[in-house]
């Protein structure tokens, strides 16, 4: 199965929907959204959920499941949105063609951002998320937040902000892969013993991923639709 990671559009309509029709041009089963569809920053006339919502619109149109995280900057109404949209794996899991798909969004920072899960909140709900899929062979974990100390976590100057709650589930239950977004700069692959990294980029500047999934084996090939 192949499978199509984006995240982190940020409030942009000037490239997303060329970005997205582009996207036809591209082999997936599958469509994996790691969180902040919004921002602070609204253009003139549009809300959070007016936004997620026309991505969402946009996204079903490549006709290919769906299943999304929020992201810190998403509010409680894009939360709600995903959910009435039936695409949400936060906090739940889904199985699709016999991989188990769980996640949890949100992600702590030091800017007061819309959706900030405590670290109990967050274990409580991959906990929560995973004894759904637990019985499946493969499992691919999504988060908004990356786990620490990773390529996929590290800032511009180099800190490791990513946390240790994800790093521990990873660790613990060793998904075939474990997909996160959230910092921009860390786009790329990495791995935590067995366990495939991925942070896909920001989609508003044109980033985006395909991991490809079978049994015992995935592998991510990273693309920019500006390139």
């Amino acid at each position: 199965m192949k499978v199509l990671v984006l995240a982190d559009n940020h409030n942009d309509l000037e490239n997303m929907f060329e970005f997205l029709d582009k996207l036809k041009n591209y082999e997936f089963d599958i469509i994996v959204y790691a969180g902040d569809f919004t921002d602070v920053g609204l253009p003139k006339g549009f809300s959070q959920e007016d936004i997620a919502k026309l991505l969402i619109e946009e996204l079903m149109t490549l006709k290919k499941p769906i299943i999304a995280v929020p992201g810190n900057n998403d509010n409680l109404n894009v939360i709600k949105l995903i959910e009435k949209e039936g695409i949400s794996i936060h906090g739940k899991g889904k199985i699709i063609n016999d991989i188990g798909f769980y996640g949890f969004g949100g992600a702590k920072t030091p800017f007061n951002t819309s959706y900030e899960p405590s670290d109990e909140e967050l274990k409580k709900g991959l906990e929560r998320a995973f004894i759904e899929v637990m019985n499946t062979k493969i499992k691919f974990q999504v988060t908004h937040n990356p786990p620490l100390n990773t390529k996929i976590d590290q800032t511009l100057t180099g800190t490791h902000v990513g946390s240790q709650i994800i790093r521990n589930f990873i660790e613990k239950h060793q998904p075939i892969v474990s997909v996160s977004a959230h910092i921009h700069e860390a786009r790329g692959i990495d791995y935590l013993n067995k366990t495939l990294l991925v942070n896909p980029g920001r989609f508003a500047e044109g980033h985006f991923v395909i991991v490809s999934v079978r049994e015992g084996f995935a592998e991510a090939l990273l693309y920019n639709l500006i390139e």
